[in-house]
């Protein structure tokens, strides 16, 4: 039976044993602490949000610096509204431009500037170091891994190198 505030599943699953729940809470602590001291550094240090940040490290990695704005919805961590927001702030600022695919007029593209390779590389040395001292270098090589082999399963259905 599935009523209008969940699936019949959803109904019938237990509650999370103690070590679910352990689990659940540690993954949910861990990546709340690294995403805040990496925020808190990169707008301390480099005046650039971690959204904005990510943002245009996908677009520079792209192929020709620009992804469709449903690819990067689909690669960031952003809700569509909040990729709407962070992609007007870079445009604004002259990191990103918006482009229209001449064959299909409802495509709209997100293109990294030069300007905007260049942020993304004068913040990456700041991101870096976060990532190592918050996370890489407190963990060792068989934890990390073991983290890669839990988590991995979580997104092998996703459509691209990640999804949300």
């Amino acid at each position: 039976m599935t009523t209008s505030t969940g699936t019949a599943a959803a109904e019938e699953a237990a509650p999370l044993s103690g070590t679910e729940m352990a689990a659940w809470h540690a993954f949910i602590r861990a990546h709340a602490r690294v995403v805040r001291l990496l925020e808190a550094e990169l707008e301390a240090q480099q005046q650039l949000t971690l959204p904005a940040y990510e943002v245009l490290a996908h677009l520079s990695e792209a192929p020709e610096g620009r992804l469709r704005m449903s690819d990067l919805a689909a690669v960031s961590v952003l809700t569509p509204s909040g990729l709407t927001r962070v992609v007007d702030r870079l445009v604004k600022e002259g990191y990103v431009e918006r482009q229209r695919c001449g064959s299909d007029a409802r495509v709209v593209y997100a293109a990294v500037t030069e300007s905007g390779v260049d942020r993304v590389r004068q913040a990456y040395p700041t991101h870096l170091r976060g990532v190592r001292e918050h996370l890489i270098d407190r963990l060792s090589v068989q934890q990390l891994a073991a983290i890669r082999e839990a988590l991995e399963p979580l997104t092998a259905d996703c459509p691209g190198p990640s999804c949300a």
